[in-house]
């Protein structure tokens, strides 16, 4: 059991920052779409990673740098990107009442979520390296890797879910201004981040 709580808070200590998929998960979470399978798809991508990291992955990884340099170009040019197009939401008052225009196809939606979660070279490092070099360490690595899993689980549930409840608050036209704001310059520093790095 000690292994299990070990694990949930080393995970949910590296998965709460403010990052370019808890942005998307949150935004997602206000507009109310497609919550669920975005929440199913960042608690399988955080399980498959962390499943690998503590199989072994995280070692070869870190020993094969052009993998991440591709990984954190790619990233980059996608997180610069999105920055441009919440910037641009942001500035137009026309797009800055995401619950009264239709949602955005599920298909789409579903491809940036999984674009926020792989292009990021970020989760990598902290899902199947630091992640998977902290649970060798531990005795029963597989119950760690359990409670990192359910750390994961339990926080994006949370943030999709728990998004509703601020829905109220952000119905103006205004607040959303701050939220697409907000989101790009998170998405802008980030990105510039990875390009500098």
């Amino acid at each position: 059991m000690g292994s299990v709580l070990t694990g949930f808070g080393f995970s949910l200590a590296l998965i709460v920052a403010i990052g370019a998929q808890n942005a998307f998960v949150l935004r997602q979470g206000l507009r109310r779409e497609h919550v669920l399978p975005i929440v199913a798809i960042c608690v399988a991508a955080d399980a498959t990673l962390m499943t690998a990291g503590i199989a072994g992955l995280g070692a070869a990884v870190a020993d094969t740098p052009a993998v991440l340099t591709a990984v954190r170009w790619g990233g980059a040019a996608f997180l610069l990107t999105y920055a441009v197009l919440a910037a641009r939401r942001a500035l137009r008052p026309a797009a800055l009442a995401p619950l009264d225009r239709p949602p955005a196809p599920l298909r789409a939606t579903l491809l940036a979520c999984l674009a926020f979660t792989f292009l990021n070279p970020h989760v990598y490092l902290d899902t199947v390296v630091l992640l998977g070099t902290v649970a060798h360490r531990d005795p029963h690595r597989w119950a760690f890797g359990a409670g990192a899993a359910t750390a994961s689980l339990v926080w994006f549930t949370a943030l999709g879910l728990g998004a509703r409840r601020l829905a109220p608050m952000l119905a103006r036209p205004a607040a959303w201004r701050i939220v697409d704001g907000t989101i790009a310059a998170i998405m802008l520093a980030l990105g510039l981040s990875l390009a500098v790095g």
